[in-house]
């Protein structure tokens, strides 16, 4: 982003929640933003990619519910730019698609405030296409008509009926929920047929989207039967028949399932992307955070004299990070490594060690520090009769790292070092800002989780800071190992655990469970 003396302000559309559907131009913007006002509406997969440095403020606007009016959200945009920061307004959809994007762009070009947009994928096309419903067909409709349900003065539209029909195709109502049965009135008042395919789209693109296809005679009834609610579009035209030849979302093996995802933001990738592409809804949760210890003196100390070392032993991706951060710090590579062996408590770890072009020597079959402190004292009887003494091993982990990985070592009398290279601290969530917002990306209690993602015990720690809840008993945990698993169980949460401690094991022990 360019830097302005006044600040700059970017209208991006999230799209209509699905995180996948967000543009490619819209998180390289949001990746660099000072200050993210933002909606309801925005989904949270979105939220969960704002930059932990940016400030927040929530808006709260959902339709028919303004609880910060029009002209303060425009005031907030204003004040922030002339303040000099990069701001980003991050509204669900689109921003020009009934976004009231071009009010809030007035203010700003009054006080010559610079901006820019970047649309986004608007609910009128996705969600029905998320649905199995195709806007447009050549063999059924020549046109596409996005009408919104209500305006800025009035609480329902008032719509030409009569000129929608002459027009034909396909007519899709955003915001007009509590208009629909004016709305199905209206188009039979005008000579729409009466058989005409209809349908209601709630909470589309979600894990948890519900779709009521009927005519436009019956839809507000069967819509009230179904229990519908807001968000939700309504959409007319003989492309509605289509969706029972055409859905998809829900037939995914992972379709319905909304999936809370704990691990660090920096570690989340891996899972949630696996569980994403198979269908799944990605809530992204990070309950723990991780940071490298900066002034290390005994890790220094140990590097400068590495090569008493004969093993390096790591039990996690950041372990290794926080290791060969250190070693380019202090102006060292591998080859100051000298003949010293790698071992890695499971496949994540081997993979980022040989990222670094190093190939692991030792790595259990069952992933988990025991394992891996049995191996090595196992191989170092005899790799010390080679050496002729008792090896030495370096593990640098976490500071508040289990005994499981060096009681095997003691009980050998494997002499080794245990060094804290990076410290876990529990995520925190919700801040007030100076014009009073409340900004809480994660409500646990009120985003209808179906599972939560567990991939260690502070995860688990994290989550039950994090959350809010009291009772646990309804969480639907997945846990990657039996120490995570111990730990939800203290929590009474109702638990399956993957049969071995890896992500794609987790993923298939998703893959036997029913949303």
């Amino acid at each position: 982003m360019q830097e302005c003396k006044k600040g700059k302000v970017w209208l991006i559309g999230a799209g209509p929640g699905d995180a996948g559907l967000f543009t490619i131009k819209g998180k390289k913007v949001l990746d660099q933003a000072e200050v993210v006002v933002y909606d309801k509406l925005v989904g949270q997969g979105v939220l969960g990619m704002i930059p932990a440095q940016a400030k927040l403020i929530f808006v709260g606007k959902v339709s028919g519910h303004h609880p910060i009016p029009q002209h303060e959200i425009n005031e907030i945009l204003l004040r922030e730019a002339q303040a000099g920061k990069r701001v980003v307004r991050l509204k669900g959809g689109d921003p020009f698609v009934f976004g009231r994007g071009g009010e809030e762009l007035e203010l700003l070009r009054q006080h010559q405030i610079p901006f820019e947009i970047v649309p986004g994928i608007t609910s009128a096309v996705s969600v029905p296409a998320y649905n199995g419903i195709p806007v447009t067909h050549r063999d059924f409709v020549s046109s596409l008509h996005i009408i919104t349900g209500h305006t800025k003065k009035k609480d329902e539209a008032e719509i030409d009926y009569e000129a929608l029909v002459r027009l034909g195709g396909t007519f899709v109502f955003l915001m007009g929920i509590t208009a629909m049965p004016k709305i199905c009135r209206g188009l039979l008042k005008a000579g729409i047929e009466k058989d005409m395919p209809a349908a209601v789209l709630e909470r589309g693109t979600s894990a948890h989207q519900r779709r009521v296809v009927s005519d436009v005679s019956h839809l507000a009834e069967d819509a009230e039967k179904a229990g519908i609610q807001t968000p939700a579009i309504i959409i007319v035209g003989k492309v509605c028949a289509l969706e029972k030849d055409f859905h998809w979302a829900e037939d995914r093996p992972l379709g319905g399932f909304k999936i809370a995802v704990t691990r660090p933001k920096d570690r989340d990738s891996s899972l949630a992307d696996k569980l994403s592409m198979l269908g799944a809804e990605i809530m992204l949760m990070p309950t723990i955070e991780t940071k490298v210890i900066a002034d290390n003196k005994p890790l220094e100390d140990a590097i400068h004299d590495i090569r008493r070392f004969d093993y390096l032993a790591f039990t996690s991706p950041v372990g290794v990070e926080g290791f060969f951060n250190k070693l380019r710090e202090m102006k060292k590579d591998i080859r100051d490594l000298g003949s010293i062996k790698f071992a890695a408590i499971g496949s994540a770890t081997r993979e980022a060690i040989e990222k670094r072009g190093i190939l692991v020597d030792l790595m259990p079959s069952v992933y988990s520090g025991k394992a891996l402190g049995s191996l090595i004292a196992a191989e170092s009887e005899e790799w010390g009769s080679k050496i002729g003494r008792k090896p030495e091993v370096l593990i640098p982990r976490a500071k508040i790292g289990t005994d499981d990985v060096i009681r095997p070592l003691e009980e050998a009398s494997v002499k080794f070092t245990d060094i804290a290279v990076y410290d876990t601290f529990e995520a925190s969530y919700g801040e007030t800002d100076k014009a009073g917002a409340i900004s809480k990306l994660i409500d646990f209690a009120e985003e209808d989780v179906d599972y939560v993602a567990f991939t260690s015990a502070s995860t688990v720690r994290g989550f039950v800071t994090a959350s809010g809840l009291s009772d646990f008993s309804s969480v639907k945990a997945v846990c990657i190992g039996k120490k995570t698993a111990e730990e939800a169980e203290k929590y009474g949460m109702q638990i399956s655990t993957s049969k071995q401690a890896t992500i794609d094991s987790m993923v298939e022990c998703f893959l036997s469970l029913q949303p």
